[in-house]
């Protein structure tokens, strides 16, 4: 079996961005992996894993981490993004 030409792996991996087109529009995708981990692409360069008692724990306190990561914002102690 010949090795596929430089011009064959561009166009392959240009049809493959192409299906994968979730990963840089900045749409959420969710995971169920091999262990029962959940895990949430799109949100940075790795997905963020966590068991469903630990998701369910997270959601439980929202409000405080909003109420928290909203006080921290005013005394610019977060990484914001520049728009």
């Amino acid at each position: 079996m010949a090795e596929p030409s430089y011009e064959e792996l561009k166009a392959r991996i240009a049809e493959l961005e192409k299906q994968s087109g979730t990963r840089r529009s900045g749409k959420l995708e969710f995971r169920v992996g091999e262990k029962g981990g959940v895990s949430v692409y799109g949100l940075g360069r790795f997905p963020v894993t966590l068991y469903y008692e630990q998701w369910i724990r997270l959601l439980d306190n929202a409000s405080e981490l909003h109420e928290f990561l909203e006080e921290n914002k005013a005394e610019g102690k977060l990484k914001l993004k520049e728009k």
